[in-house]
């Protein structure tokens, strides 16, 4: 019977890119600099990594469809090193790649990295996505904004929630979010943003105005990882562990049955629960310690602390305004850097940029911006639309997390 990787993978060394509009780096650069501090932080030479994987979404604009781009930035010859792509959990099914690897006993050094180049299309949002089949059938005239606005319409019909308690609500997520970026010296978007700035931003689709909305950027992140053992016997005291990393991808259910209400998103609530049994936890509430959510929009966020049963159904609008999710409200601090919507999101990378984030405060490494003595910490993507894509969710702890 399968037992899952729990505690079976450690992590060796992190690394991170500055995100933003990077005019000074291309791709190549952008994966250096956040090799080059895993590296550093690993403590090994890059000849001690037997495998690699390398996360990208749009190959056009960026590196080719191969990973072999990736391997001649990081002058890693002759290992195994593979290219993949999976939307917005790219980062994290990069990371998920290497801690099999590692898990399953067939490496014992492994590095997951990814990394993307936005801000060089000439786009102000998304380039045109995804061409082929999954466009033209599914979302021939979609955006982004519009797909997850109706998260809204559907949140709202199902709980009672009033617009204008959902608007405030929303808002609050963005507030937080820009206080928290101003403390990440990484972030692309690092200002303050007021209150009425938000609420009387302009529309993009409603309900969602301008600051509901997270940007794009250029950025990089990767991992490496091993066992427990090898990291202890590399002089690694204290470890960070991997609890559990769970992908959910959509068939269509969602789209061509009745039994999908669009009030909330199928495949975060599947990949949350297996995620939960992987890594032992009954009470996410009361266990985990911190959140990296895929915060691409803020009714996305909202929704999200429900579709990870930290918040009870209909009652996320309440915990927000509450401050339950705020640095210092007492609660579950979430987007405590800022999140997408201070760093954008650059897709390859957002999955690993986020569980760089909690390893990083789980290390009580963070400065500024450092919460008091996390032991576990989550991360979530989401990719596609809420009604077509894919969820992935990362648990992280220190090795001792949890143990009675």
């Amino acid at each position: 019977m399968a037992t899952g990787i729990k505690d079976k993978v450690a992590i060796l060394g992190m690394g991170c890119s500055r995100f933003g509009e990077r005019w000074d780096a291309d791709s190549a650069g952008l994966m250096a600099e956040a090799f080059d501090e895993a590296l550093a932080d690993a403590g090994i030479e890059r000849g001690q990594i037997d495998a690699a994987w390398f996360g990208s979404c749009y190959d056009a604009i960026n590196v080719g469809n191969s990973a072999i781009p990736a391997s001649s930035a990081l002058r890693l010859d002759g290992i195994p090193f593979s290219r993949m792509e999976n939307m917005c959990a790219t980062g994290t099914e990069a990371l998920r790649g290497a801690a099999y690897a590692v898990a399953s006993g067939a490496v014992d050094i492994a590095l997951a990295i990814g990394a993307e180049k936005l801000k060089d299309t000439g786009y102000g949002g998304l380039p045109p996505p995804f061409k082929g089949t999954f466009n033209d059938q599914w979302l021939p005239m979609g955006s982004a904004p519009a797909g997850f606005a109706q998260l809204a319409g559907g949140y709202r019909a199902k709980h009672g929630v009033s617009k204008e308690d959902l608007k405030r609500g929303m808002a609050h997520i963005s507030w937080k979010s820009h206080q928290n970026g101003v403390l990440s010296p990484k972030a692309h978007l690092r200002k303050p943003v007021s209150m009425d700035t938000i609420l009387n931003a302009p529309m993009i689709a409603e309900p969602l105005g301008l600051f509901d909305c997270c940007g794009v950027s250029d950025g990089a992140a990767c991992a490496i990882v091993t066992t427990p053992e090898i990291a202890r016997a590399l002089g690694k005291r204290d470890l960070v562990t991997i609890k559990a990393i769970q992908l959910s991808i959509s068939s269509g259910i969602e789209t061509t049955t009745d039994t999908w209400d669009g009030s909330h998103v199928r495949n975060t609530r599947n990949a949350a629960s297996r995620a939960y049994r992987e890594a032992g936890i009954d009470d996410p509430r009361a266990q985990i310690d911190l959140m990296e959510v895929h915060d691409c929009f803020s009714i996305t966020e909202l929704v999200t602390m429900e579709d990870l049963f930290v918040s009870p159904d209909g009652r996320a609008v309440a915990d927000i305004l509450d401050g339950f999710y705020d640095r210092d409200g007492g609660g579950v601090p979430c987007q405590v850097d800022g999140g997408l919507k201070c760093f954008g999101h650059p897709i390859g990378a957002s999955g690993l940029r986020m569980a760089y984030e909690i390893y990083t405060q789980l290390l009580e490494r963070a400065g500024e911006r450092q919460i008091s003595r996390p032991s576990i910490g989550l991360t979530h993507n989401l990719g596609g639309v809420p009604y077509l894509g894919i969820a992935a969710i990362s648990i992280l702890g220190l090795h001792d997390a949890g143990r009675a």
